[in-house]
C-alpha cells in the first residue's frame, strides 16, 4: 500500500492520530531562532506535515516528517506549535500520535485567510508579503484546506490554534473575522465545531514592552463568539526587543500554555483564559 511519510495510507484514518491546525502571522510563523535544544530529542510520536517543498531539508508538501524545526517554512524560527506538541504528547497516553499542520504569513491580517477576499488583501500589500503567499499559491486558506484533507486520510483534526492580531490591531470587527474563518474550515473540512476547539494566544503583553498589547482587549471577547473557544495568556512570556515578537523562550512558554488549554477544552469541555 501506497505511504505517506511513514504512515501507511488506509481507508479508515487512525483515531489514535491527532491532528492540529495551525494559522496565523509572524508569531505564528517563529520570528525567534530555533536552538539546540529544539531540535533534540523530538518524540516520534510529534508530526509535522509540510505544507510547501523544503528541499534543503528534504521535506515535500503534504507528507508527515519528525516535527523538527521550522515547521512553517525552510526560512521560518521556532513557532507555539513547537512546544505545543511537545507537550501534547508528553501529557497523552503512549499510543497517542500529534501532528500539527501550520499556514501562517508574516505581517498578514485575518482578512488573508478569507478565501474570497484574500486577493484584494495581497494586491495591497508591500512586495515581502506577496512574495511568501506565493509558496501559498496566493492563497493560505486553500492551501490549509489542501493539507488538511491530505491529513484526514491518516489521523482526526482534534483543535484550531490560532496566533494572529498585531495587523489588525484596534478591529472591533476581529473575533467576527476569525468566527468566519472558524467556520468555514469547519464547514469545508466536514468537523464537529464542538469536537474541534480553537486555542487563540494573546499578543505581546504590556510587561514585556508590547506594541500591539491593546488588541489583548479585543482577543479576549473570542469566545463570546466561538463557544468551543479560549484565549491563552502572553504574560510571563519573554519578548524580543521589537515589541512584536517573543523570544525562543517565549515561543516555548506560549506553546506549552496552547497545550495546557486545548487539554483543558478536550477533557473538560470548559472554556476560561490561561
Amino acid at each position: 500500500m501506497p505511504k505517506n511519510g511513514g504512515f501507511v495510507i488506509v481507508n479508515r484514518p487512525d483515531p489514535d492520530f491527532h491532528v492540529y491546525l495551525c494559522l496565523g502571522q509572524s508569531n505564528m510563523e517563529g520570528a525567534a531562532p530555533y536552538e539546540a535544544v529544539d531540535t533534540s530529542a523530538v518524540s516520534p510520536r510529534f508530526r509535522m506535515m509540510s505544507v510547501v517543498d523544503m528541499p534543503s531539508k528534504n521535506r515535500m508538501a503534504g507528507r508527515w516528517y519528525s516535527a523538527v524545526p521550522p515547521l512553517v517554512r525552510e526560512n521560518t524560527g521556532l513557532c507555539p506549535a513547537d512546544y505545543f506538541g511537545r507537550s501534547m504528547v508528553e501529557a497523552l497516553p503512549e499510543k497517542v500520535r500529534v501532528g500539527v499542520i501550520n499556514v501562517a504569513v508574516g505581517g498578514c491580517k485575518i482578512e488573508l485567510f478569507d478565501p474570497n477576499s484574500c486577493a484584494e488583501h495581497i494586491e495591497s500589500e508591500p512586495d515581502w508579503l506577496k512574495n511568501i503567499v506565493k509558496a501559498y499559491k496566493d492563497n493560505p486558506y486553500k492551501r490549509l484546506v489542501e493539507m488538511a484533507r491530505e491529513a484526514q486520510r491518516t489521523g482526526v483534526i482534534k483543535g484550531i490554534l490560532l496566533h494572529q492580531g498585531e495587523s489588525n490591531t484596534g478591529d472591533s470587527e476581529w473575533p467576527a473575522k476569525v468566527k468566519a474563518v472558524y467556520d468555514r474550515l469547519i464547514a469545508d473540512l466536514g468537523l464537529d465545531a464542538e469536537c474541534v476547539p480553537l486555542v487563540a494566544g494573546e499578543m505581546l503583553s504590556k510587561e514585556e514592552g508590547g506594541v500591539c498589547e491593546s488588541m489583548n482587549g479585543i482577543v479576549a471577547t473570542l469566545p463570546q463568539h466561538i463557544p468551543n473557544a479560549t484565549v491563552v495568556s502572553s504574560k510571563g512570556c519573554p519578548g524580543a526587543p521589537d515589541g512584536l515578537h517573543f523570544t525562543s523562550e517565549g515561543y516555548r512558554e506560549l506553546g506549552r500554555r496552547y497545550a495546557s488549554a486545548m487539554l483543558t477544552l478536550v477533557n473538560t469541555k470548559k472554556r476560561r483564559t490561561w
